[in-house]
Formats: structure tokens, sequence, C-alpha cells
């Protein structure tokens, strides 16, 4: 089955006092673009994260974001240097005494001076680290997966069903163009009959040359040809994603050359009723080709 590059996940874990939430947003991109966001006390295992994430997905643009549940979260530790406080009171106070120096040193002032307080942000153990977190993203992850598989097989029906349109439309055409031809000749003929008649004169061999070149030019049916093989192809590829593998690009190579033949034959043909149904084939690609931009 197909997926489809759209998804979210989450899950949480604790490390001793602490809780966190992760959750994992994916969204349509060309390749893998993995980004995280973690506190800085889990940045050590950024590498981690995203190696997990490039196990699961081959594309898209996946969002890990761990944050700490609110008021759960570990808080930086306030340390004092007592030593260094005192220091600077017996400095203060020897100034006073002894240079003259006015000004009382008060606790704010002294809090403010370097290296009388600091914060200290939380440290765990990375092996506890790596554990927790790794269960919480892989969790996450086959959320965000069994999301993209569910809304792949929902584009799996209505791209079969637009194939299925294509495929009608083509035989539409086909049929239409070998009247398309045949009436092209005709016309020819006519042309070269009231030539006759006007001044008695026809070139048979210029005649047949220019009804041969006539009809080459509208004969689509290299086209309708090369029109059919994409399709069984994109039936097949459709298929293949069964196997779990990514089908994305190549089905978006595959609508390039759709369009191609697409626009040929509507060079080519020149009848109306052919000209419609080319319109409508360019519909229908266009719409395939917005719902294969989100396959992984």
């Amino acid at each position: 089955m197909i997926r489809s590059m759209t998804g979210f996940g989450r899950s949480s874990f604790r490390v001793g006092p602490a809780s966190f939430d992760v959750e994992v947003r994916s969204v349509n991109h060309r390749y893998l673009d993995v980004r995280s966001r973690l506190p800085r006390a889990f940045g050590s295992i950024d590498v981690e994260v995203k190696e997990r994430v490039s196990k699961v997905f081959a594309r898209g643009k996946i969002e890990v974001n761990v944050v700490a549940t609110e008021g759960e979260g570990p808080k930086p530790q306030l340390d004092i240097d007592l030593e260094a406080a005192r220091a600077y009171v017996r400095a203060a106070v020897e100034l006073a005494g002894g240079d003259d120096v006015a000004g009382p040193l008060d606790v704010g002032t002294l809090l403010a001076l370097p290296g009388v307080a600091s914060f200290t942000e939380p440290v765990f153990a990375t092996d506890e680290l790596v554990d927790m977190l790794g269960v919480a993203v892989d969790e996450a992850l086959a959320a965000t997966d069994r999301m993209r598989a569910a809304e792949g097989a929902t584009l799996e029906s209505e791209l079969l069903a637009r194939i299925e349109n294509v495929d009608a439309l083509g035989s539409e055409i086909e049929c239409q163009a070998g009247t398309v031809v045949e009436a092209g000749r005709e016309r020819l003929r006519k042309r070269s009959t009231q030539l006759q008649a006007d001044t008695g004169l026809v070139d048979e061999a210029r005649l047949y040359q220019e009804i041969v070149i006539a009809a080459d030019r509208l004969d689509i049916t290299e086209e309708i040809v090369r029109l059919r093989s994409h399709i069984g192809q994109f039936r097949s590829i459709i298929e293949s994603g069964a196997t779990g593998k990514p089908v994305g690009r190549r089905l978006d190579f595959l609508m390039q050359e759709l369009g191609r033949e697409v626009n040929t034959i509507g060079s080519k043909g020149s009848d109306a009723s052919i000209a419609h149904n080319v319109v409508e084939l360019k519909s229908e690609l266009e719409r395939i080709r917005e719902q294969v931009q989100n396959i992984e």
C-alpha cells in the first residue's frame, strides 16, 4: 500500500521527576528532511533521534519536538559560591576601612558579582535518556506511520479511479482519431476535385503526397500507444507500493511523461471533439499530479 507524507504522532515518557511529550509532524517534501527540537539537556542525542526517523521514513519533512510537560520539566539549579561571596565582602570591608571607600555592599549587588551566583542545567544519564527517549520517539513515529498509511490507502483508491478516467478518455480519443484522419483525407480530395474543375489540371502524385503528409500530421496512434503504456506502468507502480517501497518519485516522473503525450495529442488533434477530451485529460492529470506530490 502506498503511503502519504502527511501524518502526526505523539507519545510521552518520564525521566526521574521530569515528564516529557514527544510530537512528530510530517508533511510532503522532495527528499527526507528531518528537524528536531529537544531540550538543552537532550542535545547530545539529537543524532540518535534523526537516525531513528530515517529508519522509518524515506521522504517527507519530519519535525520531532520534545517538550517538558507544563510544570513537570527539569528546573535549573541555582548555585551560590559562598567562598567567592565572602571574599567580595572581605574586600569591600577592607576598602571601606582602609581606603575610605563609601557605600555598603548589599545582597543584591553581591549576587550580581561574577562567580557568586550561577544556574546549572539539569544533567541526565546519557544511557537513560537514549533508552527512554528512543522508546517514546519510536512510538510517535509508529503512530505517524499509521496515519500516513491510512491516508495513503485513500490516495490509492482515488488515484486508481482517476487513472481509469484517463484510460477511458484515451480510448474515446482513439475512436475519434480514425474519423479525423479520414475527414482530413476527404477534405484534400474535395479540394483537388474543385481545383481540377476550375483549371482542368491535377497532379496525382502531389495529391497523394499531400494526403500522406496530412494523415501523418493527424495520426496519434503512437501517442495513444505510449499513453496506454504509461497508464499500465502507473497501475504497476501503485501495486508495487504494497511492498512498502516509496513510489512517489517514480509516479511523479511518469506524470511528466503522460503530460507530454497528451500535449502532443492536443497539438495533432484539430477536431473539436478531440480537443474537448484533451482538455478533460489535462484536468484529470493535473488532479492526479497534485495527489502524487504527497506520496512517499
